[in-house]
């Protein structure tokens, strides 16, 4: 496989599409396949495993844009954090080291401060209305917040909501989390949540968590059902609070520096099967969490439904954090859609 500083070919694709495209980055590659020619091939980085639904959401994608380019636009997928981890697929977008990466809008705060927001907890009141937002003026707006800082928005996808789960002592109220060590991911957001409940926030890498709870370095964590499902966190943690204190998107980034130097069309392509996959995947997390929850608890796990109000209560304490903030005008902007 060669890697070129500049190169021209023809992509063609449907009834006669035609398009000769001129890249000159050194990180969108060209390739050579003696049945379909010069193939533009982009690299996609994230940090699940194969099975989780996110995953595959980003597969069905890279299907869809093979189909709808004829075979001359192929996104090769690295999971697993095979290319680094987020915060270091993040910088490798900014420096043009990267195409595409899947990140959650958590660690995005140190890059884009608007994404703050996701982390605040109970900022959506249910599904519903997170969906409402994601797809609204809100959400589409906040795509396009890190352009500036290099980083093009392409999609959201679920993410679900996140919960406690722990390894001895069962979350049922925010004081159960007093003294415990709840891993958080690296968001200054996320850890003022975990000290508002009481616990102590110790931001871990996704891929050091299992070890972490294995060797008793952090008592619990927090996230969705299928993360905690496919990276076998069952077997260490024994405990799951559906809390749902937080739902914070995973977003679909593109280099911005290798988005303006696609083709028209190709920009059309990619958004399309984007978009194409959020819908698969959306369906596909609903499916998940609902049979990752029952193997999880035929498992062994034990599953909590823990009274939410004193938990909102405490959020409530974030919120003055933020008083007068530009985080604070768009809590209040997500709170109004109806």
């Amino acid at each position: 496989m060669d890697k070129k500083a500049v190169s021209f070919f023809t992509v063609g694709a449907g009834a006669g599409i035609v398009l000769s495209v001129a890249l000159f980055s050194v990180f969108v590659r060209q390739t050579k396949n003696n049945d379909t020619g010069d193939t533009l091939v982009l690299k996609l980085s994230h940090g699940l495993e194969p099975v989780h639904p996110v995953h595959k959401g980003m597969v069905r994608m890279s299907e869809r844009m093979r189909q709808l380019s004829g075979g001359k636009v192929v996104i090769e997928i690295y999971p697993s954090g095979q290319l680094g981890s987020e915060t270091e697929n993040i910088a490798q977008l900014q420096n043009g080291a990267l195409d595409l990466a899947k990140v959650s809008a958590a660690p995005l705060e140190s890059f884009i401060k608007e994404m703050t927001v996701f982390s605040v907890p109970y900022v959506f009141r249910d599904e519903e209305h997170y969906w409402k937002v994601l797809e609204g003026p809100i959400g589409q707006a906040m795509l396009l917040k890190g352009t500036s800082k290099g980083l093009h928005g392409v999609c959201y996808y679920d993410s679900g909501s996140r919960n406690f789960y722990t390894a001895v002592k069962p979350v049922l109220s925010p004081d159960d989390l007093k003294g415990q060590k709840i891993r958080v991911q690296k968001s200054e957001t996320a850890m003022a949540m975990v000290e508002v409940f009481g616990a102590s926030p110790t931001p871990i890498p996704w891929g050091e968590l299992y070890t972490s709870l294995q060797q008793n370095v952090i008592d619990g964590a927090e996230n969705n059902v299928p993360s905690f499902y496919t990276n076998r966190h069952f077997e260490v943690c024994r405990h799951f609070s559906l809390t749902e204190h937080t739902r914070i998107p995973d977003l679909l980034l593109m280099s911005e520096a290798s988005w303006q130097k696609l083709p028209a069309q190709v920009q059309t392509w990619l958004k399309q099967a984007a978009e194409e996959s959020v819908t698969y995947q959306r369906q596909l997390w609903i499916e998940e969490t609902e049979k990752d929850l029952r193997q999880i608890e035929e498992l062994g796990v034990k599953i909590y439904h823990p009274e939410l109000a004193p938990f909102r209560q405490k959020a409530h304490e974030m919120y003055n954090r933020y008083e007068g903030t530009e985080v604070d005008q768009m809590i209040k902007q997500i709170k109004a859609v109806q």
